[in-house]
């Protein structure tokens, strides 16, 4: 699969707008995601952050990552966690718990657009350790790791 419509993105994770950061996805592969987003002028953080110069938090350039994160995990994983015996009648989801070595090379404002970049470094039973590169135009936004498991909704 090389690429997902918007419907198939809300089918795949639970998020959703105002705090939904995935507009399409790009690629798709056993091994990574690449997604985009564009950040409107109107998206509720720039009220307060900051009113004078809008910037995009750095928490929401992690999420964006992390919901793309997600809907390649529940694309390429999903199903197999889904109908493994322990998980019979249960709805589940991918929440992070672990966010590593996050750094912040660029500033990303209203009308900018993102593509996340989401890579599969290693799985570990119920463990998936990710690697996530942000761009924007070109240019290096952020890089992180991250660590996500499926739990109950």
């Amino acid at each position: 699969m090389s690429s997902l419509t918007k419907q198939m993105i809300l089918d795949l994770i639970p998020h959703r707008p105002p705090f939904l950061f995935v507009d399409e996805i790009r690629e798709l592969s056993d091994e990574k995601v690449v997604a985009a987003y564009r950040f409107k002028e109107n998206e509720f953080f720039f009220q307060g952050h900051y009113p004078e110069h809008p910037i995009v938090p750095g928490v929401i350039l992690c999420e964006a990552a992390m919901q793309a994160g997600a809907v390649f995990l529940a694309a390429r994983f999903g199903k197999e966690v889904a109908e493994k015996p322990e998980n019979a009648d249960k709805k589940l989801m991918p929440v992070v718990g672990r966010i590593d070595e996050v750094k912040f090379k660029k500033i990303v404002g209203p009308g900018d657009v993102i593509e996340c970049e989401v890579a599969l470094r290693e799985k570990m039973a119920r463990a998936y350790f990710l690697n996530a590169k942000i761009t924007a135009g070109g240019e290096l936004v952020s890089r992180f790791r991250f660590a996500c498991t499926y739990t109950e909704s």
